[in-house]
């Protein structure tokens, strides 16, 4: 018997104007008008994205702080109120257990954001591993919106709905804050490369959505000037893929270690303790194995998942994980895993697509020129 089919809270608006598929067992947009003008829109000026398909966790009390420094491997206790970092929480193993960004309310209240298809299973694991410590976990998802505002205009666009100078509001730092006469929690954060936003409308349940229908229709209108386009899940996977950032399940699962997702920079090993902490460290003083890295493919083809890769001796050094066709850079771009000795950037490489081999080059992230595109981008 197939598993019940999810929706979120503005599924029947999509509906009207989107191309829905099923991803993580939700009802989704996969696209509007498709995903180069979508993609292009957040490049180059704003998009908006419904991501009510991901988790939204709440975790507060007197050992809210110890306890979720127990549970993720980077240091919560550098964050201030009001702030955020991007994470991964492991098994005793140090496979990724998920990735997420966690977010410090006040001194003894945090929010974290589980990936969709992790919803259920980070829930169960902090609630296991929560015993001992005095804390309050509560699972809000249903109860709360999420969008997220992308793009070089994204500022320009919100500001327009709001009488705070959200400027104030500086890159993985997050606020209370009105929208349009709504109540939300701001935060300069996003899954695209881009800077942006990703709204948490409060008071919008999948029973009572008004506020997150309402809210969106007016970041719709108030992104009119600057040309804003409604993006599906397709733009969300390019735009993640030129930045270099992974999809759990694709890109990392438990199988895979931080370390080997070049994700080591949020591992505090100088921490008293954490799940995971023992492994990690085993594996950074015997070092890795096998390394992520982005491939850029130099001759005609796309690479996809689980296309191997061959040095130039034929000998297969490792495998794409995410690949697709780049709207912006015009050709195929992958994310990949590559022996560690083979992993340099610029080494020459042979994805086998379709049966033949096709040259490819190991590059840096993100993929894009940083000082033309993204949040790094320099002002003309």
């Amino acid at each position: 018997m197939s598993e019940k089919i999810r929706r979120i809270q503005l599924h029947d608006l999509h509906k009207q104007t989107a191309k829905m598929t099923v991803f993580a067992g939700f009802e989704m947009p996969l696209f509007y008008k498709g995903v180069i003008v979508e993609h292009l829109a957040v490049r180059n000026s704003v998009g908006v994205f419904d991501v009510s398909h991901m988790g939204r966790v709440m975790i507060e009390g007197a050992d809210s702080e110890r306890f979720i420094n127990y549970m993720i491997t980077n240091d919560v206790s550098k964050l201030l109120p009001n702030s955020a970092q991007y994470t991964v929480m492991c098994n005793e193993n140090g496979g990724i257990i998920d990735d997420f960004v966690l977010y410090r309310l006040e001194k003894e209240k945090f929010m974290l954001i589980p990936n969709a298809a992790n919803r259920e299973k980070d829930y169960n694991w902090i609630v296991k591993n929560s015993k001992g410590f005095n804390v309050k976990i509560k699972e809000i998802s249903d109860e709360v919106a999420m969008f997220a505002v992308q793009g070089p205009n994204a500022e320009k666009t919100l500001q327009r709905m709001s009488t705070e100078d959200l400027g104030k509001i500086e890159r993985f730092k997050c606020a209370p804050s009105r929208l349009a006469n709504t109540d939300v929690f701001l935060s300069r954060t996003g899954y695209t490369g881009e800077d942006g936003f990703e709204i948490f409308v409060w008071n919008a349940s999948l029973t009572k959505p008004d506020n997150a229908v309402k809210l969106w229709n007016t970041i719709l209108d108030a992104g009119k000037p600057f040309g804003i386009e409604q993006c599906g899940l397709e733009a969300r996977d390019t735009l993640r893929l030129e930045a270099g950032m992974c999809l759990y399940g694709n890109d990392i699962d438990e199988n895979i270690t931080p370390l080997e997702a070049a994700l080591g920079f949020v591992v505090k090993l100088q921490k008293d303790t954490f799940i995971g902490k023992e492994a990690l460290q085993k594996q950074k003083n015997e070092g890795i194995k096998h390394k992520r890295v982005g491939i850029q493919i130099i001759e005609q083809g796309i690479c996809r998942r689980s296309h191997e890769i061959y040095n130039e001796k034929g000998e297969k050094i490792g495998y794409v994980t995410s690949g697709t066709f780049s709207p912006l850079l015009k050709y195929g771009i992958g994310m990949a895993y590559i022996q560690a000795a083979s992993a340099l950037e610029g080494n020459i490489v042979n994805v086998k697509i379709r049966n033949k081999l096709v040259k490819g080059k190991i590059v840096s992230f993100p993929l894009y020129d940083s000082e033309r595109f993204g949040y790094k981008r320099k002002p003309l």
